[in-house]
């Protein structure tokens, strides 16, 4: 990943601007201006929860001698982070057509050791996943160490042994913490808090207590005596984005961009599906002019009810009124629909 740290002018912004500084395998650090603090919030939020990933959701386990309970075990596999390449392919499992899972929308892995000398460590390198999606490295266990292990799941003494099978699925972190594809997002604004957002307890020096940031070289820092500015907002904002490995740091921004553009899209749609006297297959309540040529239903000549007979129409609706299981009305004359 090779970025220029460069941004456009204000003068040719015509949108959000990004400004990359550090970009790696582990993370990517970036500075968002020409945006407010609802959109780079709506942002670090989607990256955070709404971008769907590849988790182990199911654990059948046939042998299990360890001193480590089942629940245990299912627990720690829940958390071994997957490869998530080529997730757009693969279906929620709300979304299939099958029982339980399937190929189109699960990945298989399997688990199985036995320690023939003093003692074995299983990690996430043990976990085989099986299927056609194997080539597509979709669901392969994220394994970023020097020694190439991963994430350590149990130990096994002499004559122990593990045997298990898992079902991995798509999700997202809103979910489940397991889905989430960055493992910490920092987020920062006004460094220098010139905005006051902040109310920084200390006990006698807060230059001292509260170090400034890396980012305070960024912008000006207050002079002294300058006035409060109360219609100032925040524009510009630093996001410090760290991956499990399931995507890259930068992949992870990108999708949350995109996840963010489909909640938009989704949302315009709603609003602009009624025009044209259409309403998309909605089936809810309506309005009582909907598709009734402009006129009110409270502008007809009384209403109708649906016990019979077309029902009656009351005085001040045009009609004559009826008479009741009690009487007549004093509305007019007519006979009741319920005799």
């Amino acid at each position: 990943m090779d970025y220029d740290p460069m941004a456009m002018d204000d003068a040719e912004a015509l949108g959000p601007v990004v400004k990359i500084s550090q970009a790696d395998s582990q993370r990517v650090k970036f500075e968002l201006s020409n945006a407010d603090l609802a959109f780079a919030n709506s942002l670090r939020r989607v990256m955070l929860a709404e971008i769907p990933t590849l988790a182990i959701d199911l654990v059948e386990i046939e042998e299990n001698s360890s001193v480590l309970a089942d629940e245990f075990i299912a627990h720690r596999l829940g958390l071994i982070p997957l490869s998530a390449e080529g997730i757009d392919n693969l279906l929620y499992s709300r979304d299939c057509d099958c029982d339980e899972y399937c190929e189109h929308c699960s990945v298989k892995l399997t688990l199985h050791a036995k320690c023939t000398g003093a003692e074995m460590s299983v990690s996430a390198r043990d976990l085989v996943p099986t299927g056609s999606r194997t080539a597509q490295g979709l669901g392969s266990p994220v394994i970023t160490d020097a020694d190439g292990l991963g994430s350590l799941l149990l130990k096994l003494r002499e004559g122990q042994e593990i045997k298990l099978e898992c079902i991995a699925k798509k999700g997202i972190a809103k979910e489940h913490a397991k889905w989430a594809a960055p493992s910490a997002i920092g987020f920062e604004y006004d460094p220098h808090n010139k905005l006051h957002h902040l109310d920084m307890w200390y006990e006698t020096d807060p230059a001292k207590e509260w170090p400034p940031s890396e980012y305070a070289d960024w912008e000006e820092p207050p002079q002294e005596g300058e006035p409060f500015d109360y219609d100032a907002v925040p524009s510009r904002f630093y996001f410090n984005v760290e991956t499990v490995g399931s995507f890259p740091p930068d992949a992870i921004v990108a999708e949350g961009i995109k996840v963010l553009q489909q909640k938009l899209a989704g949302l315009i749609h709603e609003l602009t599906e009624g025009e044209g006297g259409e309403n998309g297959d909605y089936n809810g309540p309506r309005s009582p002019e909907y598709n009734n040529g402009g006129e009110a239903a409270w502008q007809d000549q009384g209403y109708t009810t649906p016990y019979g007979n077309g029902g009656n129409q009351s005085a001040w609706g045009g009609g004559a009124g009826g008479t009741t299981p009690y009487g007549a009305t004093p509305y007019g004359a007519g006979q009741s629909s319920w005799q």
